[in-house]
């Protein structure tokens, strides 16, 4: 009878080993399987949500400045100064300065 108890004894003490070490690896393995499943839903979740969102309004786009001013007295003098130095002739000067008295 002592050798049949210590069989027993023997198989239980495996057995709990055994049971202890599956256990284990089962939870391990169950939490690595949910962080996996976490990591793909939140890669879904905000792939739909990119999709479905709507877009952003464009910002209006800026007015250009103004364009400055320009005084027709500087302009005719600039003119003046391009005719003395032989850059226009004649027929350029009165067809330009024309331009600048008209508008």
């Amino acid at each position: 009878m002592p050798g049949l108890l210590r069989g027993v004894a023997r198989t239980a003490v495996v057995a709990g080993t055994a049971s202890a070490v599956a256990g284990r690896v089962q939870r391990r393995q169950a939490s690595k399987f949910a962080e996996k499943d976490a990591e793909t839903a939140a890669t879904r979740d905000e792939a739909y949500y990119q999709q479905t969102a709507p877009a952003p309004e464009p910002e209006p786009a800026a007015a250009p400045p103004p364009a400055p001013a320009v005084d027709p007295l500087d302009q005719l003098q600039k003119l003046g100064e391009l005719k003395a130095s032989g850059v226009l002739t004649d027929a350029e000067f009165q067809a330009q300065k024309a331009k600048i008295l008209a508008g």
